[in-house]
């Protein structure tokens, strides 16, 4: 069996390709620096994921991997006989796109399951809620500059996923066909206010953190001072507004799955804590 994953260096391709490796499967990892990208041995880096197609049997899509050639890959998958593809969505895809702050970064969630189910080829659909690796992003250097976080709406609720837990599910859809045909929601262990998550930091470091609800013009800059820009300050709100003293949806799919408990925010945080500090 032999598996193109794309996003290969990616917080969920890095542990995928690790997994399908460790599992027996020829892996052909895609990366734009193929000379100087670390794999496990017997792994083929390879720079063009349409060069790495013939003779595959399956692909993990990563549409922000993939930019503008994700329509083509998924044509070439199929030309060139390829029977399942993998596609990595997102939990909120029918969501208005003003309310999906990935897309400014680049993840086009519904097309890529869209192109996965008209293919005519076996597909499964990963949607995972937020990753846990995100707020890194946006809140590790409030953190590094002092006790209290700003961000809007403190009672918005997520649960956040760790990647790995996202690269042991696509790595079973990808080995098996257990989950051909399904779109599968899958979330971290608890929902969490923003307010607990920056508690659960604080617990992590040690340090008196709190959260702070800041005006959503105030949020906003921010995110444009770090570089996330306009557009994503603009979802990412718009999204948090929603979510407002609302539980969010929690799934058991990574344990009916995977046959282990999705890892919690609380277990992330503490063996990641340098991340933060």
């Amino acid at each position: 069996m032999t598996i193109v994953v794309t996003g290969a260096t990616g917080n969920v391709g890095r542990p995928l390709v690790s997994l399908l490796a460790a599992a027996g499967a020829r892996v052909r990892a895609i990366t734009r620096t193929p000379g100087t990208a670390a794999f496990p041995a017997g792994v083929e880096a390879v720079s063009a994921a349409v060069d790495a197609l013939p003779g595959a049997s399956a692909v993990f899509l990563n549409s922000r991997a993939l930019g503008d050639d994700l329509a083509n890959v998924v044509a070439a998958a199929r030309r060139s006989g390829v029977t399942k593809l993998v596609a990595l969505s997102a939990i909120n895809a029918d969501d208005d796109v003003a309310r999906q702050p990935s897309r400014a970064r680049g993840d086009r969630n519904k097309e890529v399951e869209q192109l996965c189910v008209e293919s005519g080829l076996a597909w499964v659909s990963l949607r995972p809620t937020v990753f846990a690796t995100n707020f890194v992003g946006m809140w590790s250097a409030q953190i590094r500059a002092g006790d209290v976080v700003g961000g809007p709406y403190a009672a918005a609720s997520s649960a956040p996923i760790v990647e790995a837990d996202i690269a042991a599910v696509a790595a079973r859809a990808l080995l098996t066909d257990e989950l051909v045909g399904q779109r599968i929601p899958l979330t971290g262990p608890q929902a969490l206010t923003n307010a607990e998550m920056v508690d659960v930091i604080a617990g992590a470091l040690g340090r008196p953190l709190r959260y702070v609800e800041a005006p959503p013009e105030v949020v906003r800059q921010r995110f444009i001072d770090i570089g996330l820009g306009a557009d994503f300050a603009d979802a990412y709100i718009a999204m948090l507004a929603e979510t407002v003293d609302k539980p969010a949806l929690v799934t058991h799919d990574v344990e009916k799955i995977t046959g282990h408990p999705a890892t919690s925010f609380a277990e992330w945080v503490s063996d990641h804590r340098q991340l933060f500090s």
